[in-house]
């Protein structure tokens, strides 16, 4: 991936979600949570499964309806659910946890699609689509493969497909649902550095989903913990990945240090081997 150029269409805005109500069926999944994204911020959502991040995620994406609360755009607090999709989709994003590989597409058609807030009905692609589509292509590495057929790539390749087509959207609000997933170590690390970029220096409002507590250390402004549908903790990674929070949420003992070298949380999961030969070593060292 390349260093990120100038995308004109996007325009940083906040989205917010106020005390959201989430259910499937009779089954009440997230009680009465509120969260704001703000622009120039990474905003990482984590907690075990079941903890309903992602579908917190996809109600602030208008995939989910909420049973009560609402979602709101800038300062202004627009109403994000009133919206028509062609005005919503100029101002969020999704990065979607799921995707099907397309058939019959190349990888640059399947990056095109990203571009549909913003055609006219039956209109080809104009000179600011083309730049824009080139550009995430850039961006993501995938540019060598534009003309492949997106059906024969791997996990990995269409999962970096697919954020291109995400980035060739062009809106000030980025959500993504577990985007380093099926990326190897080297594409983790320039996805993270990727969205890194977009609040840095373009002021865009990033709010992702992510199961590696290492990477939202990493990544993130902010972190929201959840567990069983509330949040459990909410502020700097520092203050909120704390090895009780963690504990607690995940059932699991975990040792947490700050590494100095890099100034990033370093989160160690303890497990049940992990205690035995921890024990052992005690033993062996009693009976010398």
């Amino acid at each position: 991936m390349t260093a990120l150029e100038p995308l004109d269409a996007r325009t940083p805005q906040r989205l917010a979600g106020h005390d959201l109500v989430l259910g499937f069926g009779r089954t009440e999944v997230v009680h009465g949570v509120s969260i704001e994204l703000v622009p120039g911020r990474v905003t990482a959502l984590v907690g075990p499964n079941g903890s309903g991040k992602s579908t917190l995620l996809r109600t602030l994406a208008r995939l989910h309806s909420p049973e009560s609360g609402g979602v709101s755009i800038g300062s202004g607090e627009r109403d994000a659910l009133s919206m028509s999709p062609r005005e919503f989709a100029r101002e969020v994003t999704l990065f979607a946890q799921t995707r099907s590989a397309p058939s019959g597409l190349s990888v640059r058609e399947v990056v095109e699609f990203g571009r549909h807030p913003y055609r006219k009905r039956f209109a080809g692609l104009s000179p600011a689509d083309h730049a824009a589509v080139d550009r995430a292509l850039d961006i993501t590495g995938v540019s060598a493969m534009a003309e492949r057929s997106a059906g024969e790539l791997s996990g990995g390749e269409l999962q970096r497909v697919w954020l291109a087509c995400c980035l060739a959207q062009e809106t000030g609000i980025v959500l993504l649902d577990e985007p380093t997933n099926h990326l190897d170590l080297r594409y983790q690390t320039e996805t993270l550095d990727l969205i890194r970029d977009l609040a840095e220096d373009y002021g865009v409002a990033v709010g992702v989903v992510l199961h590696d507590l290492d990477h939202a250390a990493r990544v993130a402004d902010d972190v929201v913990l959840l567990h069983a549908g509330r949040i459990l903790a909410a502020g700097p990674a520092l203050d909120v990945l704390t090895a009780t929070n963690i504990s607690t949420a995940y059932d699991l003992r975990v040792d947490v240090h700050l590494d100095e070298s890099t100034g990033h949380l370093r989160i160690d999961p303890v497990s049940r081997h992990d205690l035995r030969v921890t024990e052992h070593h005690q033993s062996e060292g009693n009976t010398r």
